[in-house]
């Protein structure tokens, strides 16, 4: 299926593009962050009351301005990426395996534990996610470990049900069957011959998912129920610029905008994954 995609010119173009630009975006946003340390050397955390409030640009040592404390915005944007990138993809991970394995025992033994894991992602789903979050963040506090679990916690769903849709319409097939009746174990049966065959939606969901829980990250810590305030994050600057968004607009535009750069570059990856992965539900270009 995947010779047919690219005997079109068009989207064959369409898919680099894809893949070209949301990999420029993520690789660079990833490797400037994990050189913020090297590049910045805890500039994001130095402050200098005499520089506060400078604009983007006026200053050779502050390209992109300084916050109300003086501290160089460029570098807490990038230092502030670490938090937002250590969430979105350790939160996806645990999402993943804990999801993966709840998929794979309710679609392959049905009956008992297929009514348990279901009705309890039911439940789950039916309960908003904001009121999910203040009723964790209120019983177990924030911080950016508890963040990364309420992410995971309320994702794991969207794995278990993908999976398990996948292993009712594989359980019963021959090669599944002839591995059954030869004795192979379940957990072989589970993990060396359902699994694979459902690594391809699995990675594009995650893939679309790391976007969306950097969002999620940022609009918590933006309501004050995510992270530290103290440690420089996105929806933390955005939340410290707002009342100056009328005279020091940079203080929560940079922030904002590497917020847009990042998911933008992650759901284009996304998107060309799914149409490699998954040529016949593409949309026609």
């Amino acid at each position: 299926m995947t010779t047919n995609i690219l005997r079109s010119p068009r989207l064959s173009r369409y898919l680099c593009l894809e893949f070209v630009l949301g990999m420029l975006l993520t690789v660079g946003m990833i490797v400037m962050v994990l050189l913020s340390d090297v590049i910045f050397q805890g500039a994001a955390d130095k402050i200098n009351l005499m520089a506060r409030l400078l604009a983007p640009f006026s200053h050779p040592e502050h390209l992109l301005g300084t916050d109300p404390l003086g501290r160089d915005v460029f570098a807490r944007v990038i230092s502030g990426g670490a938090v937002s990138l250590e969430v979105g993809f350790i939160s996806v991970l645990g999402a993943v395996v804990f999801g993966v394995v709840m998929g794979l025992i309710s679609g392959y033994f049905r009956g008992f534990w297929d009514v348990i894991v279901m009705r309890f992602a039911d439940i789950q789903l039916a309960m908003p996610f904001i009121l999910l979050a203040i009723t964790f963040i209120a019983i177990v506090g924030g911080g950016l470990t508890n963040m990364i679990i309420l992410l995971i916690i309320s994702q794991w769903v969207q794995y278990a049900r993908l999976v398990r849709g996948s292993v009712l319409s594989l359980r019963d097939r021959e090669y599944i069957q002839a591995a059954q009746a030869i004795g192979v174990s379940h957990f072989k049966i589970l993990f060396q011959h359902l699994l694979p065959n459902l690594i391809g939606p699995v990675i594009v969901l995650m893939t679309l998912n790391v976007a969306n829980n950097i969002l999620l990250e940022s609009s918590l810590t933006f309501l004050g129920l995510g992270v530290d305030p103290l440690t420089p994050s996105w929806g933390g600057m955005l939340a410290d610029g707002r009342t100056y968004i009328q005279t020091a607009w940079w203080v929560s535009v940079f922030p904002g905008l590497a917020i847009l750069l990042t998911v933008l570059g992650l759901n284009l990856l996304g998107d060309w994954l799914r149409d490699l992965l998954d040529p016949t539900g593409r949309t026609s270009r």
